[in-house]
């Protein structure tokens, strides 16, 4: 993806209007999830903070929807998502399928919980 943008509607229009529908409803998703997380873009992709630590990363390609959950993510729910493609910290959801929306979720709720745990105190 070119870099260039500048928020993540203007990431989300370089793609094709089929991908925008189905990245614009995974950030809803998320944002609506953690209504109270940073949304900002690092490593050139959509990302959520809390509490300005990653929670989650988003981005969109010619056959799937990449979703980074950092490794942690990735190692809490290797059984529910050993049937797509993954890296160490991505899971590759493919553009021609629905998103898996409670996988989605419990990932995103895992993270959040993550985050919480890890917050340093004042």
């Amino acid at each position: 993806m070119q870099p260039g943008f500048t928020n993540i509607e203007e990431y989300i229009g370089l793609f094709p209007e089929s991908t925008q529908k189905k990245l614009f409803q995974l950030y809803s998703f998320i944002k609506k999830i953690v209504p109270t997380a940073e949304v900002t873009i690092s490593y050139g992709m959509p990302a959520f903070k809390l509490h300005g630590k990653p929670l989650v990363y988003f981005a969109g390609y010619k056959n799937h929807i990449g979703l980074y959950a950092l490794p942690s993510g990735n190692k809490a729910f290797q059984k529910e998502i050993s049937n797509y493609k993954t890296g160490k910290g991505s899971i590759q959801f493919p553009i021609n399928e629905e998103l898996p929306w409670q996988l989605i979720e419990q990932i995103v709720k895992y993270r959040v919980n993550e985050v919480e745990l890890n917050k340093k105190t004042p």
